[in-house]
């Protein structure tokens, strides 16, 4: 840490040096100009670059797996390059139809030149236009209808809407990238943290539940993939496993409420009441454990697993909840 003392210029103008050598580091000099930020007690100084294109290149030949191509890939999008270049001595067409596949999956993110030894994806969104609190809500409706429909897919044996929410977890994925990469471009950027419209903190406690209701989906996506494996399910199991749906699917939508509550007052008894729901639920799971207990091994054991699931999705509802605390508590 540097200090510099505020002289008065002019009779009226406050004026402060810049230490030399972060402005030789950022390109500063005689001429140049700076932006200022203000964010509360707070004024954050950065060159002015022209506006364009932030550009990055990956070298995929090490990338083998699929997997690991995809990963590459996503990771380039969330870390907030908007023009992304990927090269090996020769391109596959196993690689294009990967690379293909991954840019569907982000949102904005498009093919916009193949050449023998290198494809060139582009983010086509400005990320102005990208709101996080549109992403997060939309994130909620999609990760706990997902939650409703795989535990009616199990307990009606409904194959076709298990199905259905599996497929419904690559758009709350979709959405999960896209918050990440706003949020990280904040971080970064004074000047995207004054376009998004939100505090820093407060886009933390966004992408922090986004995460949660990443997690939620993810977990339906498993209750579904167990209702395709398990068939139909005695009525005296379905009827436990339907109440504790019930109860645990409260706490995130009650969580994110008061996420989302613009008052402070009503945030934080919405985020009492979550966690009155939590307490209850603990004892609720431990009640439909005995019961599931008592039916055929096999179907036990699949049948803990989803009230494991449950169980976890309350346990993100509760993060939520703290998420929704953070933000409604005072500035220090």
């Amino acid at each position: 840490m540097e200090t510099r003392k505020v002289q008065v210029t002019g009779g009226s103008t406050y004026t402060v040096s810049l230490p030399k050598e972060w402005a030789t580091e950022n390109g500063v000099s005689s001429g140049s100009t700076v932006e200022f930020h203000a964010e509360g007690d707070l004024l954050l100084l950065t060159p002015q670059t022209e506006e364009g294109r932030t550009k990055g290149e990956l070298d995929i030949s090490d990338l083998s797996a699929e997997e690991e191509l995809r990963r590459g890939v996503m990771t380039m999008y969330v870390s907030g390059f908007d023009v992304i270049t990927l090269t090996t001595d020769r391109m596959t067409a196993d690689e294009r139809r990967t690379i293909r596949d991954a840019t569907q999956g982000l949102v904005g993110l498009e093919v916009i030149e193949e050449m023998p030894t290198k494809m060139v994806l582009q983010d086509l969104l400005d990320s102005s236009e990208l709101s996080m609190q549109n992403a997060v809500t939309r994130m909620r409706l999609v990760s706990l209808t997902m939650l409703d429909d795989a535990v009616q897919a199990l307990v009606e044996d409904d194959d076709e809407l298990a199905h259905d929410v599996m497929e419904r977890d690559d758009d709350v994925d979709r959405l999960w990238y896209m918050t990440s990469r706003v949020f990280r471009s904040v971080l970064r950027n004074p000047t995207a943290a004054n376009e998004v419209g939100f505090s820093r903190e407060t886009c933390f406690d966004l992408q922090s539940s986004a995460r949660q209701l990443e997690r939620i989906a993810d977990h339906a996506t498993k209750i579904a993939e167990l209702a395709l494996e398990v068939g139909e399910i005695p009525e005296p199991a379905a009827e436990p496993l339907q109440e504790l749906h019930d109860e645990v699917s409260e706490v995130p939508e009650t969580a994110m409420e008061a996420l989302l509550s613009e008052d402070s007052d009503t945030a934080l008894e919405l985020v009492r009441q979550a966690r009155r729901d939590v307490d209850a639920i603990e004892s609720l799971v431990r009640d439909v454990d005995r019961e599931i207990h008592e039916f055929d091994s096999q179907l036990a054991q699949v049948l803990g697993l989803v009230v494991d699931s449950l169980s976890r999705t309350a346990d993100y509802g509760t993060n939520i909840a703290e998420s929704a605390l953070q933000k409604a508590a005072p500035e220090p």
